[in-house]
């Protein structure tokens, strides 16, 4: 074998690693020490930070949960990708991935890599081709129904195919499985946590993929309706003693426990001597919420942005992102590059050995997380679109970010580098910029048969499902 070759093969056979992929469920910006915040214990996330990258300029896929899943994982854009929103009923169609989608655990099965979901899911329901199984996973344990998610103390849980019965007693509300605990055995995030653990030991002697989608700190919006507290947590740890509503204590209890859970991974990662062997990637599905009675302008938990999940500012669509992976990543690097979920699925195939799939919005975030941000890709732009109350896009291009609320109203421009929080609208002053930016809003999607630029097809808008206190 010709030198060069060899040497070619036997860097990306020492490249590939294990990929733990961890996402919080609602966790602001600003919700994490290592982002600013004060009042929120976070140790371990902040010391990942510390041993890795941390990125400034990072985005959800969208503003709500299960399209910015899809964008996670199938690499494309919230106009490109196959769920655009949240929708009811759940699975069949609107909020389900298809057989011919194909998503980062395909990828990496068809590169040689275990493949493992714990947590939730949100992307097809039982029986239909959405499943975790049927796109790309190897094993599932937790949630298909995000309303089912809700629940932190839920009746049941799914591990591949079979449901999985628990001992906590719920009074149903709703519909999927919604409701709350009223004996409080199980806690759903400590099963995903043990389980995460155990994954990992099993498969401790080949390449593996974990998926660990967390529901933490999201709320449990029908325990709110009914005792106006979602924040469910076993105990509020270091803040029990706090003169603070007791949704805000279970909003900071929520998220130091899942910060304690992260840290008793990454322990265990040195335990099985796999440290230097995992890249460990941690961020949020979208901006903070308040729908557990919780109050984010408490915690600051957008940071310095404005507004939170469901907006298409800043607030509702930056989130945290870390990178963790001993000597390859290199420590206490802060990146101000700008990407996206979407990028996971080139990233992965990089790093993998894979080949990147055709017609992606992805681009791999490997020269950035190996040390070499010189060879870094830019994107020409981010977009974002949103179908609840209308038809609302978004785009990111360079220190510009544009919003429009309907195909026929009027670009709103700001430049983010000027003002950060989106205050002022400057497109009468940038006639140019504005034109640049409606040829990508008309240009930058496609409709698929249940969302169309009239909103959603064909189906009931989720405020049945995820619902505003």
């Amino acid at each position: 074998m010709p030198f060069l070759l060899l040497w070619a093969t036997c860097t990306q056979a020492a490249l590939r690693p294990n990929i733990i992929l961890i996402l919080a469920d609602d966790l602001g910006y600003g919700e994490l020490g290592c982002y600013g915040q004060k009042l929120i214990q976070t140790p371990a996330l902040d010391r990942m930070a510390a041993e890795g990258i941390r990125f400034t300029q990072f985005y959800a896929g969208s503003t709500v949960c299960a399209p910015s899943r899809s964008v996670l994982m199938t690499g494309l854009h919230a106009g490109h990708t196959r769920v655009r929103g949240n929708a009811s009923p759940e699975g069949a169609g609107p909020q389900m991935l298809r057989d011919q989608d194909v998503t980062v655990a395909e990828l990496l099965k068809a590169a040689g890599y275990v493949t493992g979901i714990v947590g939730k899911w949100g992307l097809g329901m039982p029986g239909d081709e959405g499943v975790p199984n049927r796109q790309g996973f190897d094993y599932f344990f937790g949630f298909l129904s995000q309303h089912h998610a809700h629940n932190h103390f839920p009746d049941y849980l799914w591990r591949n195919d079979t449901k999985v019965i628990l001992s906590n007693g719920v009074v149903a509300v709703g519909k999927e499985g919604g409701g709350y605990a009223t004996n409080r055995v199980h806690y759903a995030g400590d099963l995903f946590a043990q389980e995460a653990l155990d994954f990992v030991s099993r498969h401790k002697n080949h390449p593996f993929f974990l998926y660990l989608a967390l529901t933490l700190p999201h709320a449990n919006n029908e325990r709110f309706r009914v005792l106006r507290d979602g924040q469910e947590v076993p105990d509020y740890g270091p803040y029990g003693d706090r003169a603070w509503p007791e949704p805000d204590k279970g909003q900071a209890a929520m998220i130091t426990r899942m910060d304690a859970q992260i840290g008793r991974l990454l322990d265990h990662l040195r335990a099985l001597a796999l440290d230097e062997k995992t890249l460990v990637l941690f961020t949020s599905d979208n901006g903070p919420h308040k729908e557990g009675g919780n109050r984010p302008e408490f915690f600051s938990a957008s940071g310095p942005w404005r507004g939170m999940k469901r907006d298409l500012t800043e607030g509702g669509i930056r989130v945290p992102c870390i990178a963790r992976w001993p000597g390859r990543v290199p420590q206490g690097v802060v990146s101000d590059h700008i990407g996206y979920f979407g990028d996971l699925m080139a990233t992965c195939a990089e790093l993998a050995g894979a080949k990147i799939p055709r017609g992606l919005d992805s681009l791999s975030l490997a020269p950035t997380l190996l040390g070499r941000p010189w060879e870094q890709k830019q994107h020409d732009y981010l977009y974002w679109e949103f179908h609840e109350g209308g038809f609302h896009q978004a785009v990111r291009m360079g220190d510009w970010k544009a919003l429009r609320h309907g195909t026929n109203q009027p670009i709103e421009l700001y430049n983010l580098k000027a003002d950060p929080r989106e205050h002022t609208n400057t497109a009468p002053q940038h006639p140019r910029v504005v034109r640049r930016i409606e040829t990508i809003l008309n240009k930058a999607r496609t409709d698929n048969e249940y969302w169309t630029v009239q909103g959603q097809a064909r189906i009931i808008p989720v405020s049945s499902i995820e619902t505003r206190p």
